[in-house]
């Protein structure tokens, strides 16, 4: 802005010089017109003794004099400051169409650029690969490094692009950590642009070293090209378009586990345009209570009894129906809202579970996101203690990968709810990295065996030494079980003959809503004080129970 104030005040002063040399002109032009006559006179009357020149036409060649000499000075400065101008132009261009930081093109230029190039390579048979490239984990450089170290980081990262680039594609970075190149090529060979990102990934093998630290960086790309197998695609009717299509398979990269790349396909569009239909969905279903808990089964292996219940997350959706909580559940995390998911899914299941039985137990799983919250084991038990819900009923499960991310903080939460009588699993048990040492030092109470070891076990001649192992170690470690997939009796033969399991599976039940649960357990007489809900007498030791928790947590 400072540069364009400038350019514009170079403008109106060139202007206002321009009336001044126009002056000067005029002068010259007088100059030589009252010269003639006054010269002549004055030599004439110093020589030859004649008449004094005209004193007015003197005076007058004096003035056009004077108007010369002023008006040959502001033309001199007139040029300087007409370069100056010139100057200040070029770098208000050059700012307006560069990224200051990697000296690349910026997202504006790149449009025009394209747009530019595409008409080109059009009339000479050629098509246009638009690249979007992606830092992967730029904000991590960020955050453990500082911002000087991620602004090196992407400095290093145009440098090697530019590089590899042929001299005719065009760089730009499009906003934080995403750059972009545009060129023209042979549509019958695609496989050149195939080896141009080969060359690029090659080129980022080698870590970045950076003033005081040394990252290794890798790359997520998206290429979309404006022609198809059929040629020219009419439907990129603008760069815009063709800039989303490659956002599109960079998006689709990243999906795959990055450092990769991908061509962009319809099908990425339409998987896009579902994927934002189902996070807008999701937003709209935490308000409209569209999110309800189910409940399955736990059952003692040997005995048969029930002994609790797993709760599990459904979304009941009008517009996409019963959606399956593995596709919803990373989503949530992802946009941020699993917290109030489960938050309001535990609210609801607590609710559900203070008519049970009291020897009936209630589990819960736990996210990974919501044990980055240092707070979370204090709204949990304030939850206990609003539903007036015993803390030895309640079993929380949370996955290994959870210990790889703050294992300090996990271990404080951890204790502050066993502090409090609460139960803690660690849920499917071997399909992570979780260390010996990590299960000796962390104080868990239970293992809950994945259904992936136990389907090895589904006809009776059947072994799995894995559940063996995993059974022969928890014995060690003096750590009950929970053994998920029961889904047949052959199965559920096998699991009988290892000692004292708790198991959950299909061969139970299917898992069912709360008033369906409810229906089941009046059945069985395992409601609350033979079903008169929380305010029964059964209850009095668990109230006594909640509210010496509540004297804790407040």
């Amino acid at each position: 802005m400072v540069e364009l104030d400038r350019t514009k005040k170079l403008r109106g002063s060139a202007d206002r010089d321009l009336v001044a040399l126009g002056i000067a002109t005029a002068a010259i032009i007088l100059f030589v017109a009252t010269g003639g006559r006054v010269l002549p006179a004055a030599i004439n009357a110093v020589f030859a003794g004649g008449a004094a020149p005209d004193a007015l036409l003197v005076n007058a060649l004096l003035l056009n004099v004077v108007l010369i000499i002023f008006g040959w000075r502001r033309y001199r400065e007139l040029k300087v400051e007409i370069n100056d101008r010139r100057t200040a132009e070029e770098l208000a261009r050059e700012l307006s169409e560069t990224d200051p930081l990697t000296g690349c093109l910026n997202r504006r230029s790149m449009a025009r650029i394209t747009n530019e190039l595409r008409g080109e390579a059009r009339a000479k048979g050629l098509a246009v690969v638009y690249c979007m490239i992606d830092l992967d984990n730029f904000k991590q450089i960020n955050d453990m490094n500082g911002h000087t170290a991620g602004d090196s980081a992407l400095v290093e990262l145009a440098r090697r692009i530019d590089c590899v680039l042929p001299n005719e594609a065009s760089l730009a970075r499009i906003g934080g950590d995403e750059f972009a190149f545009v060129m023209a090529f042979d549509p019958n060979q695609t496989e050149r642009v195939d080896d141009l990102a080969i060359r690029l990934y090659e080129a980022m093998a080698t870590p970045f070293v950076l003033e005081q630290v040394t990252v290794d960086a890798t790359l997520s790309m998206g290429l979309a090209s404006d022609h198809s197998k059929h040629g020219f695609d009419p439907k990129l009717h603008s760069s815009d378009v063709l800039m989303q299509r490659a956002d599109i398979a960079m998006y689709q990269a990243k999906k795959e586990g990055k450092n990769r790349y991908f061509w962009f396909e319809p099908s990425m569009e339409s998987e896009l345009r579902f994927r934002n239909e189902l996070e807008m969905g999701i937003r709209s279903g935490l308000h409209k209570g569209e999110f309800v808990p189910y409940y399955e089964q736990q059952v003692d292996v040997e005995s048969g009894e029930l002994v609790g219940f797993e709760m599990l997350a459904r979304w009941i959706s009008p517009s996409f129906g019963s959606i399956n909580p593995e596709i919803f559940i990373p989503i949530a995390e992802e946009i941020g809202v699993i917290a109030e998911l489960s938050d309001r899914l535990i609210e609801s299941a607590l609710d559900d579970a203070g008519d049970w039985d009291e020897a009936i137990t209630l589990s819960i799983n736990i996210s990974p996101v919501q044990l980055r919250d240092p707070w979370f084991a204090q709204k949990l038990l304030k939850m206990l203690v609003k539903h007036n819900f015993p803390p030895h009923r309640l079993e929380i499960e949370i996955t290994e990968s959870c210990l790889h991310d703050n294992v300090d903080m996990v271990r404080g939460i951890i204790t502050s709810l066993r502090n409090q009588g609460v139960q803690i699993s660690l849920d499917d048990f071997g399909t992570g990295y979780s260390s010996l040492e990590q299960l000796r030092s962390l104080p868990f109470d239970r293992l809950k065996i994945d259904r992936s070891f136990v389907s090895e076990l589904s006809s009776p001649e059947a072994k799995s030494p894995i559940v063996d192992a995993i059974v022969y170690l928890g014995r060690g470690l003096d750590l009950p079980m929970t053994v998920e997939g029961i889904e047949d009796e052959a199965i559920l033969g096998q699991l009988k003959q290892m000692g004292k399991l708790k198991g959950q599976g299909y061969l139970y039940g299917r898992p069912e809503s709360g008033a369906e649960v409810r229906k089941r357990l009046a059945a069985n007489g395992k409601l609350a004080a033979a079903g008169e809900g929380r305010k029964g007498p059964q209850r009095s030791t668990d109230s006594g129970e909640a509210q010496a928790l509540s004297q804790r947590v407040s």
